[in-house]
């Protein structure tokens, strides 16, 4: 059953490197990032809407409404962002300086709110081991973006 899940993240790796590059050339004829992420979001959402229809209709009948703390509802806006920034920087830095500097940034700061426990996370503190990977990791991004 773990190998599903890391299957299941290797190919969400796949997906972002593909979604980078889609939407890059879609800016290329929507000149605007901004309108591009729309456009991205409302492909998405109705993809996601279809989805339910056909598998689980009582999520779209039974809405829990806006419990919980407010950051709680702020994941669409930072995906809108993310895709904004990568359509912005992926056609000046190519597809691996780009997603190479996501993915370190993305493993600084998980390492920082494992350490911490944000957002609900198990805590896991900073070791040696874990600040070595992610130096490889950023040596890596080095080495890709020079040569």
């Amino acid at each position: 059953m773990k190998e599903l899940y890391l299957f299941l993240a290797l190919l969400a790796g796949l997906a972002v490197v593909v979604q980078t590059g889609v939407n890059s050339q879609l800016n290329f004829l929507t000149n605007n990032p901004v309108f591009t992420a729309l456009i991205s979001f409302v492909v998405g959402t109705l993809g996601i809407l279809l989805y339910l229809l056909f598998t689980d209709r009582n999520a779209l009948l039974q809405p829990t409404g806006f419990k919980g703390q407010w950051w709680l509802y702020v994941g669409g806006l930072l995906g809108a962002f993310y895709i904004t920034a990568v359509v912005i920087v992926a056609p000046r830095l190519g597809a691996a300086t780009t997603i190479g500097l996501i993915v370190a940034s993305q493993l600084i700061f998980a390492v920082i709110f494992d350490h911490f426990g944000w957002l609900g996370f198990p805590v896991k503190e900073v070791s040696l081991i874990r600040i070595v990977g992610v130096i490889l990791l950023i040596a890596g991004v080095f080495l890709i973006r020079k040569f």
